[in-house]
């Protein structure tokens, strides 16, 4: 089998402070190591303060379109030579606020890779789709936008993050057989296209993930870190995470 290296991202989404950043940083060198990458993904005000901190960095969204009149906008050169070096796109926040259909996502995965950007695709259902048994149906539309437009290879420079709508913020969690049902549906549809690119491909798990249950998730064999919310805010939650997916490698 194919060593995957196991991640664990911090999205503080519109939150976060440079008292914060300095913060986070003292505490993830502390807990550094080659065996796993730790990323954030702070507010844009942030992304220099987190880079100069020493902390790899990615952003939570970015553009789909090259540099012109898109004002708010921010393009993914322009991450790229701030140094960050992931992006978020598919934020199931993004999808759901902000009506970003898997057309865009795909468009934005996309031009993240066209500038050497990492993307990390995030993919998920709604609570009522879950109900309705529609949680692979949704995962493999989502999944198939991005396949369609740029071929499965492009999936060999990402990192699939599956996030059940229904677990993000609510303190729901999906259980560790429920998550690895997912990631393992995931593994093995890409694997029908390309076995290599499937068995070395990093998939993390989101859902109000936090110290208390981050060891049984990442113990489960497709789960290889995870994608943290609210508790990668605090410095102490944030690195007992880290530490838990270190024990899994």
């Amino acid at each position: 089998m194919i060593a995957r290296k196991t991640m664990v991202a911090g999205n503080w989404k519109m939150n976060g402070s440079l008292a914060l950043v300095e913060q986070l940083a003292d505490a993830i060198n502390n807990v550094k190591s080659s065996e796993i990458d730790i990323v954030l993904f702070p507010p844009f005000p942030l992304v220099s303060a987190m880079i100069a901190s020493g902390v790899t960095t990615g952003t939570q969204t970015v553009s789909e379109n090259t540099p012109g009149a898109f004002t708010g906008e921010v393009d993914a050169q322009l991450i790229k030579e701030l140094g960050a070096q992931y992006v978020l796109v598919g934020h199931s926040e993004r999808r759901s606020i902000y009506h970003e259909s898997n057309d865009t996502v795909a468009a934005k995965f996309a031009r993240a890779q066209q500038v050497g950007l990492t993307p990390i695709l995030c993919v998920g259902e709604s609570e009522t789709e879950q109900a309705n048994g529609e949680t692979e149906q949704v995962v493999a539309a989502q999944l198939d936008a991005v396949i369609d437009k740029l071929g499965v290879a492009a999936l060999k420079d990402s990192v699939i993050a599956y996030e059940p709508v229904w677990a993000i913020g609510t303190g729901k969690t999906a259980s560790p057989e429920q998550a690895q049902h997912v990631h393992k549906f995931i593994r093995d549809k890409i694997a029908k296209l390309n076995s290599d690119l499937a068995q070395g491909l990093t998939i993390l798990y989101g859902g109000s993930v936090n110290e208390k249950n981050s060891e049984l998730l990442f113990a489960q064999t497709d789960i290889d870190g995870g994608l943290i919310g609210g508790a990668s805010l605090k410095a102490d939650s944030f690195t007992a995470i880290c530490n838990s997916a270190k024990g899994t490698v």
